[in-house]
């Protein structure tokens, strides 16, 4: 075991402080409506009130929404592992006329603004007759350009000679991606699994506008019902945030060292 060093009187405080807000969300989920509403705030309950949980949890709709969720992150994460691995691979490897020129223009598209281009979206999934289905959802995260450059920037950094040796033996691309580059590159896959979930999980403003349906709400999306413009029930909001946060700290922990791994392995190299 590694002796603690002296950045852990940084980390430490630093850590605690960032895990404030977590630990009022969850202390705020046991209130009633009427200590959250107190001024000045309670930061301790006087009574565990369960009543927020059996708000949400006797809400008809609410599994749904969960399970909505659940099945635009899956889809999303397995079609950016699939996808992103074989662009990455190919700009990584694969050497074709304009390749920097398409790798640039694809990097390009991380620097405009989802507000620029939601309309055209939204266009195009009405043509596609999309609009209030979870396919409007899923489409648009089929792939991302970090995931292609991310996946990219690993493959860049494998050594050549690896692949040459499969080549010799007689494997062809697809092998040698499947077989040998693929199951070295899990800190990659663990980087991208967690930040396309991180973003579709999370995503409000693009189910907002396209999903009208209560039945096909997000999970995001079904926290708002909980909010009226007269009356607001804090504790629901609070249960369902911590419920909503549940997935995505669990999906960290999980992969919390692979994914430090792919960010110190995963740097600049042309």
């Amino acid at each position: 075991m590694k002796r603690p060093s002296a950045w852990h009187l940084v980390l430490a405080p630093m850590a605690l402080l960032f895990a404030l807000p977590l630990l009022w969300l969850l202390v705020s989920s046991v209130m009633s409506n009427a200590e959250i509403n107190r001024f000045p705030p309670a930061l301790i309950p006087s009574h565990i009130d369960l009543g927020g949980y059996r708000y949400v949890l006797g809400n008809a709709l609410f599994p749904r929404w969960f399970v909505n969720s659940m099945i635009v992150s899956a889809v999303a994460v397995t079609a950016n592992l699939v996808l992103g691995t074989l662009g990455g691979y190919a700009f990584a490897r694969i050497r074709f006329t304009g390749s920097k020129v398409v790798l640039g223009m694809m990097l390009a598209t991380m620097v405009i603004p989802f507000q620029l281009t939601m309309i055209p979206t939204f266009l195009v999934m009405k043509q596609l007759g999309l609009i209030d289905t979870l396919g409007a959802l899923i489409i648009p995260s089929l792939v991302t350009p970090l995931a292609v450059f991310l996946f990219r920037q690993f493959f860049v950094s494998l050594p050549r000679e690896l692949e040459e040796a499969a080549w010799i033996d007689g494997c062809g691309r697809l092998r040698i991606l499947i077989s040998i580059v693929i199951p070295l590159a899990r800190p990659a896959l663990s980087t991208v699994a967690v930040l396309t979930f991180l973003a579709t999980w999370n995503d409000l403003t693009w189910p907002l506008i396209a999903i009208n349906s209560d039945t096909n709400y997000t999970l995001q999306l079904g926290l708002t019902t909980f909010q009226g413009q007269h009356h607001t029930q804090w504790a629901a909001v609070m249960v369902g945030n911590v419920i909503t946060v549940l997935p995505v700290l669990l999906g960290f922990l999980l992969a919390q060292k692979a994914f430090i791994r792919s960010l110190a392995s995963t740097g600049l190299k042309g």
